[in-house]
């Protein structure tokens, strides 16, 4: 079924399908293009709205009788790192960050087959070769990067395809060696984009999805100064405890309505 508004893009929904983070829910996902001269206007915008990106496609979950899932991003001005993550940020000094336009390598599709085969082996990724790995990496439309850390050896140990927005950088997907377990690559990546983002005085983080209920997301509710997309708002993240995971027939508003109620850029507006 297509949703569309007059002189905008146009909003489609997909198919349900099992969700990756909670048992027994079935997902659906809001989604549309993202290409053309007002590509970088859209990323911004929606990206603002809950939205995230994957290649040339803009996606927010949209699921029939569940609303769990809740962008979240990090405030970083808010943000003051705890004493386990100080160590984390110490544990990892040595590592030397190198970022470049989104170019796939061999060395990172190694290195991103380790990470799913042994975190993610049964996940909707698993099967991706090469080609579609080049693909993730490089049919960007907007300002995206590729945040490389390497040991004292040359050795890449992680990886972040990254995208810079007017307001932050966007994590769009992370990887990292999987043997690493000791060193937390996962929460230094953020870390250390929490530094990025500071250098460059952009305010925020974006991190994708906090799940309430679900082990895989819980790592996003430890740091500091996190916001949650919620009710058409961000607000600052209460206990956790406080977001509800259960399903009801009424948690989600009808697609048309969720459609209507989306900001889109002003396509006459300059642009920076």
């Amino acid at each position: 079924m297509r949703h569309s508004l007059p002189l905008a893009p146009q909003f489609y929904v997909t198919a349900p399908q099992p969700c990756p983070y909670l048992e027994g829910r079935m997902e659906r996902k809001l989604f549309t293009s993202l290409q053309g001269d007002s590509a970088e206007q859209l990323n911004n915008s929606l990206s603002k709205q809950g939205f995230r990106r994957s290649q040339n496609v803009l996606y927010r979950p949209s699921c029939a009788d569940c609303a769990a899932c809740l962008s979240a991003r990090i405030d970083v001005a808010a943000f003051q790192p705890s004493r386990s993550q100080r160590r984390v940020q110490n544990r990892n000094s040595q590592l030397e960050r190198r970022a470049s336009s989104p170019w796939a390598t061999e060395e990172q599709y190694a290195l991103f087959r380790r990470y799913l085969d042994s975190r993610h082996a049964d996940g909707g990724m698993a099967d991706m070769d090469v080609f579609e790995f080049a693909a993730m990496i490089e049919e960007t439309p907007v300002r995206s990067r590729v945040v490389e850390y390497a040991d004292q050896d040359n050795n890449l140990v992680a990886a972040s395809l990254t995208d810079v927005l007017d307001d932050g950088v966007s994590m769009v997907y992370s990887f990292y060696d999987p043997t690493l377990e000791r060193n937390s690559l996962g929460t230094y990546l953020i870390l250390d984009h929490i530094e990025i983002a500071k250098s460059a005085n952009l305010p925020y983080v974006y991190l994708g999805y906090w799940v309430p209920g679900s082990p895989k997301m819980g790592y996003k509710s430890r740091f500091s100064g996190l916001e949650l997309y919620h009710g058409g708002n961000w607000e600052k993240m209460r206990d956790a405890r406080a977001y509800d995971a259960t399903t009801h027939p009424l948690k989600s508003d009808p697609i048309a309505e969720q459609v209507a109620n989306i900001t889109l850029p002003d396509s006459r507006a300059p642009r920076g």
